[in-house]
């Protein structure tokens, strides 16, 4: 989920031509997490082949991010979360509880018969393997994106991606990417339509938005450092935040008294976690400054054999598939060894 710290943050809505031509570092779990949520049949159920494995993250690859190659030239470079942040595990614990949760309830809702229920249910369900991770990777590799490896945080390093310019923009739903440095972050580049929100039981539009830090930060009056902390007091996935402190409060502690450790007694007796640690986990995060990014010649053969044969998709829509690819293809004029950037160079 991220910080939860969106209310304060100034955006721009953005059209996709705005991204012709441009390489956007994806934060890869964070994107297959909403195509699996996303692409279900009316019930919940998701997509499967003919093996009962899950398909509906990988529907959603293929089809949308080639659809955005295609007609406007986005270059998209995955990028996947590594091993968590020991100060991640409550997070990561409370969320596997909550998943198991809605999976009950959502099997119930299905015997009951009560599929509005079950919809929502499932989605808040969604779990991606690695076996999953595993085949999103060979697509993402039969259609010749790069993949980088991130050593802990996909955001992390995405940011840090996109600070060396190797990438114009950062791709997530979240905003932590944003406390990472990231200069710009765009929001549903990759879901479009409309996305349900279960807890609320309603439905939104999507339109893609996106946050410049700098103009971000101009417009609150604050610097980076600081909206970290004003993240930290309202919870990020690193600790639980303050209780009673929601973001415009916290921006108003921060922006009055300067830092978390010059706030009211109060407040700091409040405060029963290490802050120091989360602050140094978003100044100075673990990244590969060794990545290397390259845009290859789609194996068409490959991702076939593997959308056909292996994973029982229609061939008549991977053709379609096929010819966008190749579309994409003949839309940038320069070589591919230009479209190589290595970290450290």
């Amino acid at each position: 989920m991220g910080a939860n710290i969106g209310v304060l943050l100034k955006k721009r809505k953005i059209k996709f031509e705005h991204l012709t031509s441009k390489i956007v570092a994806v934060d890869a779990n964070n994107m297959l997490y909403q195509f699996l949520a996303l692409i279900r049949k009316p019930d919940g159920t998701p997509l499967t082949d003919a093996k009962g494995r899950i398909t509906s993250h990988l529907v959603g690859l293929a089809f949308r991010i080639t659809h955005l190659m295609a007609k406007y030239d986005i270059r998209p470079v995955f990028v996947f979360d590594g091993r968590p942040h020991p100060l991640k595990e409550r997070t990561l614990q409370k969320r596997r509880e909550s998943r198991e949760k809605a999976l009950r309830e959502w099997r119930k809702a299905l015997k009951e018969g009560r599929f509005d229920r079950a919809y929502s249910k499932a989605v808040a369900s969604a779990l991606l393997t690695k076996d999953m991770i595993d085949d999103a990777k060979k697509v993402i590799e039969y259609m010749g994106l790069p993949i980088v490896q991130a050593p802990s945080d996909a955001e992390a390093q995405a940011a840090y991606i996109t600070a060396r310019n190797d990438a114009w923009c950062v791709c997530s739903r979240d905003y932590d990417s944003v406390l990472y440095g990231a200069p710009r972050l765009v929001r549903y580049l990759t879901i479009s339509g409309t996305e349900f929100l279960p807890s609320l039981g309603l439905v939104k539009p999507l339109t893609p938005g996106m946050i410049v830090l700098e103009e971000a930060l101009r417009h609150l009056g604050i610097s980076r450092e600081q909206l970290i902390d004003v993240a930290i007091l309202v919870g990020t996935d690193f600790n639980e935040g303050v209780k009673g402190i929601g973001p415009k409060t916290a921006l108003k502690l921060i922006k009055r008294f300067g830092s978390i450790e010059k706030l009211p007694y109060k407040i700091l007796d409040k405060i029963n976690f290490d802050y120091e640690a989360v602050r140094e986990v978003f100044l100075h995060p673990k990244v590969d400054s060794d990545y290397s990014i390259s845009f290859r010649k789609p194996d068409i053969e490959g991702l076939e054999e593997f959308l056909v044969n292996e994973k029982n998709f229609s061939p008549k829509r991977v053709k379609t598939l096929v010819y966008r690819l190749t579309k994409h293809s003949v839309l940038y004029q320069k070589s591919i060894e230009e479209w190589v950037v290595k970290g450290g160079e």
